[in-house]
């Protein structure tokens, strides 16, 4: 099985490029798509020349902001939207499908904000998020994947330096988060394939000419569960499709 995950930076806007050609040739079997920026009746209405797949959403109530979708190409076990927190369920951020083996999680983190503005509220969700994944996990192992708007480690962005403790997606407090995952039992895929790869990113500034530089940020991530690894036969990013700041991040797994 092949499944990738997007930050499509707007689906309506990213169909109007290369998408449902880039789709195609992809040919995954799951697709898990984040920023939708679009209501439930739009992504479906914007996805219907897809056939082959069913296709599930999660909106924001702010029209034009966030959301989630996934196109599935088997029919899974249950579907369900959200964390079950107040607080947390009105910005479409994750979508959770049941398959027989395993959930899968899509899911959009928020940004701290050019001025950090809600870093703290970043902190609560990471934690929660990260309290909802375990708890999926007590069932059957958890895929993981989406724009989780961090970079993990120095060699996950291409200036470090500069935006250590500067800079959204690379604040300290940020950075615990994503350690409580991989500490806490979720193995980042990319990273167990390729431990010491530099200059692979999935997200880069449209300013300065970011991407044709190579100036970016891996910030797309598969996660999975630890007893969940040996099924996990490939991780890569898909960095020469084109249609939005972010590029598709992508795994191969056994079943």
């Amino acid at each position: 099985m092949k499944l990738i995950s997007w930050n499509v930076n707007g689906i309506r806007a990213v169909t109007k490029k290369n998408f449902f050609e880039d789709f195609k040739q992809l040919d995954a079997d799951i697709f898990c798509l984040q920023e939708t920026k679009a209501q439930d009746d739009q992504v479906a209405e914007t996805l219907a020349p897809i056939s082959g797949y069913h296709i599930y959403s999660n909106s924001a109530e702010k029209k034009g902001y966030s959301g989630t979708a996934i196109l599935s190409k088997s029919e899974p076990l249950s579907v369900s939207r959200d964390m079950g927190i107040d607080d947390h369920d009105t910005e479409g951020r994750v979508l959770c499908l049941e398959y027989e083996t395993f959930y899968l999680v899509n899911v959009y983190v928020p940004n701290s904000g050019s001025e950090l503005k809600r870093l703290d509220y970043r902190q609560e969700w990471d934690l929660a998020f990260f309290n909802y994944l375990k708890e999926r996990e007590k069932a059957k192992p958890v895929v993981v994947c989406g724009d989780f708007n961090v970079a993990h480690r120095p060699i996950d962005l291409a200036r470090p330096k500069p935006n250590y403790n500067k800079s959204a997606g690379f604040m300290q407090e940020e950075i615990d988060g994503m350690d409580r995952f991989t500490q806490g039992g979720l193995v980042d895929t990319f990273r167990h394939f390729y431990p010491d790869v530099t200059d692979k990113y999935s997200w880069w500034s449209y300013r300065a000419g970011a991407r044709g530089k190579n100036v970016g940020w891996r910030i797309d991530y598969f996660l999975v569960s630890e007893n969940f690894i040996p099924q996990v036969q490939k991780a890569y990013i898909l960095n020469e499709v084109m249609g939005s700041d972010h590029c598709p991040v992508a795994i191969e797994i056994a079943g």
